[in-house]
């Protein structure tokens, strides 16, 4: 693909090839399918020594920002671009947020930082954003996009890359592959999603984060592999939805745990992700819990809110699953509890 720019050193999507970086700033961009862990791993990368000094711009599929809070404890200069995802919204939204991080830097509003990380929702397609940075003249002057990092769960990704394309184009544009849940993947999954990933994208690096731990600098030094490929944007795959379950008042956990067992149990290939904090009775903090099909993550209890908001809120991304069933069904077992 011939380079947009006239600089024989601009590579196709306008990051530098080598070094000779200057002032301008790096920028990684972290994908992902729903649920495959890029949360986790940028909340390690940010309390290591490497992700010091970096901004987050969060990006999430639904009306409430589960995944900004979580992160924001780690991170001084997280920005939430909200409802939606960048391969939905303007990207207009993304050049903003960008100039505004700078501007901001400048007038001290921000602490100084040294590296951008992108967390794409995990619907997104992430070719509209090297676009982005492709096109504009402006951006290329003061960033330059260093490395698309891409997350893909052992345990379900390679049925997800069956039959979602927009997992597909995000291992596609990958120049690195983190591999995660292998401890909790059935025998032979992971082998066999690597040589799925190896059909797709030869050209990546594939790492497996251990523990839900990788190396800090998988998300600071570029791959070797290189982006020749350019995906044309596309729409989300048919009947995906997002809705928040809101709850104002404690819930008691039998409440929670026997609903979701029953939805897991009919439609759980349909709960492409469960997220969220659940106000519990008897616990002081918040409960984060996390489902990803027929997955479901150990719970976690807080000892306090991440924000000020301290009401139960739930994000649901599900397929042909309506937010009116899954609220019946939530009623008809509170109905039913002794």
């Amino acid at each position: 693909m011939n380079s947009p720019f006239p600089s024989p050193t601009a590579g196709p999507f306008g990051r530098r090839l080598k070094r000779a970086r200057g002032a301008k700033v790096p920028v990684t961009v972290l994908t992902g399918f729903l649920g495959a862990g890029k949360t986790t791993l940028l909340k390690r990368f940010l309390e290591s020594p490497q992700g010091q000094g970096t901004a987050v711009v969060i990006n999430e599929f639904g009306a409430a920002g589960i995944d900004d809070a979580l992160v924001r404890a780690s991170a001084d200069e997280t920005v939430l671009i909200g409802n939606g995802c960048l391969c939905c919204v303007a990207r207009s939204d993304l050049q903003e947020t960008l100039r505004g991080l700078l501007v901001e830097r400048e007038r001290g509003d921000l602490p100084d930082f040294r590296r951008i990380v992108i967390e794409t929702s995990g619907l997104a397609d992430p070719s509209p954003i090297l676009q982005t940075f492709a096109t504009d003249r402006a951006l290329g002057d003061a960033f330059y996009l260093e490395l698309v990092l891409t997350v893909t769960d052992a345990a379900t990704g390679l049925a997800t890359l069956e039959w979602s394309s927009e997992a597909r184009k995000q291992a596609i544009l990958a120049d690195r592959i983190i591999v995660t849940k292998t401890d909790i993947a059935g025998a032979g999954q992971a082998e066999a999603l690597r040589a799925r990933l190896r059909g797709l994208n030869a050209n990546a690096e594939i790492l497996e984060a251990v523990n839900g731990a990788v190396d800090p600098r998988s998300f600071t030094e570029p791959g070797d592999g290189a982006r020749n490929l350019f995906v044309a944007e596309a729409e989300h795959s048919d009947g995906i939805a997002s809705f928040v379950l809101t709850l104002g008042s404690p819930m008691p956990w039998t409440v929670w745990l026997r609903t979701m067992d029953t939805l897991m149990a009919m439609r759980g290939s349909d709960l492409l992700r469960v997220k969220g904090f659940l106000a519990v009775d008897g616990c002081a903090g918040p409960v984060v819990v996390q489902f990803v099909q027929h997955l479901a993550h150990p719970p976690v209890e807080l000892q306090t809110w991440p924000d000020d908001n301290q009401q139960g809120r739930v994000v649901f991304i599900t397929r042909g699953v309506t937010e009116k069933q899954v609220r019946d069904l939530f009623a008809a077992v509170a109905a039913l509890a002794p």
